[in-house]
């Protein structure tokens, strides 16, 4: 199980948001590349980075911030980001930077066709993103609620050929509330690609649960405020995390 510290970017700034409210930013930092390294020191196998700005701009917006701490890293764990990617010569410019995958959301639901493409001319470093409440997929920062079913439109990025599906209860993101590991686990169960899980992650506990549904499909977790403000010790949650999956 993959703990996976997020690095939400914001004017250049490390961030993070309650329920994707950019008017409701705590900044954590501001050199978004001594997070990573921070986080890196803590054991973080994989970092998840969002463009806060670009998600909402529809293009990138921090690529000073990306490249530091693409720098910082040094190809020494994969780097996923999401947020503003529109289309193919953008994602294109992402992993020439170094980035290990690129993550879809708005614009999978909105233009599928995309996505489509995207999987066929990057094929293994394309991840989508679907964030939900009661089994409804949210676009646009999560300020509209769509019709479409959270399982249907999984199971069609899975055809298309996706790496895996970030999956967020955006109900919870931010809240400290607790991972939604029912709904989590009802998606994984229903696709054979990987799922991520995020929004809510508080404690150890949430771990725990995740790790002992983790056959199911689900191959780590994304951490924010948990770890930005304590409540969650990252390297101590991996070690927990290893110690349960190979037991």
């Amino acid at each position: 199980m993959l703990l996976i510290p997020a690095i939400d970017l914001k004017d250049g700034h490390c961030v993070r948001l309650k329920q994707g409210d950019m008017d409701q930013a705590t900044t954590f930092s501001e050199a978004p590349a001594d997070m990573a390294a921070h986080w890196l020191d803590q054991g973080a196998r994989r970092l998840h980075l969002v463009d806060l700005n670009g998600a909402f701009a529809g293009q990138p917006r921090n690529l000073d911030a990306i490249k530091d701490i693409l720098d910082e890293v040094n190809g020494d764990v994969p780097v996923q980001l999401g947020g503003g990617i529109r289309d193919l010569d953008t994602i294109e410019s992402y992993l020439d930077l170094g980035l290990d995958y690129v993550i879809i959301g708005t614009a999978a639901v909105k233009d599928p066709g995309f996505l489509k493409d995207a999987c066929s001319a990057f094929d293994g470093h394309v991840i989508a993103a679907l964030d939900a409440k009661d089994g409804r997929v949210a676009t646009n920062g999560w300020s509209k609620l769509t019709r479409h079913d959270v399982l249907d439109l999984a199971r069609k990025f899975q055809d298309w050929g996706v790496a895996s599906i970030v999956y967020t209860d955006i109900g919870r993101d931010g809240m400290l509330s607790g991972i939604n590991v029912e709904a989590t686990v009802k998606l994984a169960q229903a696709l054979t690609v990987p799922v991520i899980a995020s929004g809510g992650l508080s404690s150890l506990a949430d771990i725990e649960a995740l790790c002992a549904v983790e056959s199911e499909g689900i191959e780590g977790v994304i951490c924010g405020r948990a770890i930005y403000t304590g409540a969650l010790d990252l390297a101590a949650a991996q070690d927990r995390a290893d110690e349960l999956s190979d037991a």
